[in-house]
């Protein structure tokens, strides 16, 4: 017999949501589109709209409240909330508690959205049916002490109706009257609902799956460039999990990042401060030993016809980062070009490992 799970286990609220808006964004709207069509004003809408509640996700739910990756002013965070709210994703006390738990014990039991559950659950089953026991929101007191978090959960609903529905169909009529606010509530409400709301999934469930990871194989999470793309630069999520607390996702120069550059320029206008990173060299460090536990897979591999030689390479790269390791720990800050020499050596020890690596064409 087919797994039918209990009616009882249904979040209904959720699953109508979550069900309805979907249905009606791939139904109802190409109808409308196909016998009304669209202008300029409402589309520009909808990019606008996709961008303040995205932004308002990466930037503010995720980098300043989960992660207190950077501090910032009250219209900032004010902003957040409101078009946060309007993702309907949940008050940010909720989300938060959330993802700093998926953090903590991601990809085991006690994980939201525990991809080892499956593609399907990590995406929005566990949003659409109860868990057995709602975990407490005691991993966020620092929110629960924010008057602001505090009024945006005292008045979800209200902000959420009114920021994602009522001001797109307000600002349509105000365009083009009744039809104006219906594409509006059908184009930059409904419709940009399920595309703000698929594209934060998806960083649960693919970026759990597909992509590559090299800083760290202790988690399921992987660093997607294509996903960056629908994600404000979320889609780097290996770099993520290992250094959390970063502001930063995409820390290549070549990394699609948009909510990194906007904190960046938020701090430029005094908007924002305290920007954490990582060092560079961490991040390095970070990526030579991932490399090397690879190589060392490769090594032991018996099918691997060059085992003997890259066993030299890693030895002689131990020596090297022994010797990087030294110069680090004597480094003084008055001696700027010692330090450009480490950035250097570790950035060749690295990009040694990697050409060994790729010498190695067969996997185990």
């Amino acid at each position: 017999m087919p797994f039918r799970l209990p009616s009882s286990k249904v979040n209904w609220t959720n699953s109508s949501f979550l069900t309805s808006t979907a249905v009606l964004t791939f139904t109802l709207i190409p109808w409308y589109l196909y016998n009304y069509g669209i202008d300029l004003f409402q589309v520009v809408m909808f990019v606008v709209f996709c961008i303040l509640t995205g932004l308002s996700i990466t930037l503010g739910y995720h980098r300043l409240f989960s992660h207190l990756s950077f501090k910032a002013k009250w219209p900032v965070r004010l902003l957040t909330l409101i078009f946060g709210a309007a993702t309907f994703e949940n008050h940010v006390i909720a989300w938060a508690s959330d993802h700093r738990r998926h953090h903590k014990f991601v990809d085991h039991e006690g994980d939201p959205y525990d991809i080892s559950k499956g593609f399907w659950y990590a995406h929005i089953g566990w949003i659409m049916f109860r868990r057995e026991i709602e975990p407490p929101w005691d991993n966020v007191p620092d929110l629960m002490r924010d008057p602001l978090v505090r009024w945006q959960q005292k008045y979800y609903v209200l902000i959420a109706v009114t920021a994602s529905f009522i001001l797109p169909a307000f600002l349509g009529w105000l365009h083009d009257g009744a039809s104006g606010a219906i594409c509006g509530l059908l184009i930059s409400g409904i419709a940009r609902v399920t595309a703000v709301q698929h594209s934060t999934f998806f960083i649960n469930s693919l970026c759990h799956t597909v992509g590559s990871r090299p800083y760290s194989t202790n988690c399921s999470a992987r660093d997607s460039g294509f996903m960056a793309l629908f994600t404000f630069g979320e889609g780097y999520h290996n770099y993520h999990h290992e250094f959390q607390h970063d502001y930063r996702n995409g820390v290549k120069w070549y990394q699609w990042d948009p909510t990194k550059w906007t904190v960046w320029t938020l701090s430029k206008l005094g908007l924002t401060s305290d920007l954490r990173r990582v060092p560079d060299e961490k991040i390095v460090l970070a990526e030579i030993a991932e490399a090397r536990r690879q190589l060392e897979k490769r090594i032991a591999c018996p099918k691997n016809p060059l085992t003997d030689r890259l066993r030299e390479l890693l030895s002689a790269s131990d020596v090297k980062l022994h010797e990087w390791s030294e110069r680090w720990q004597s480094w003084k800050p008055t001696e700027p070009e010692c330090f450009e020499e480490l950035r250097r050596g570790l950035k060749e020890t690295r990009e040694e490992i990697q050409r060994a690596f790729q010498l190695v064409a067969m996997p185990c």
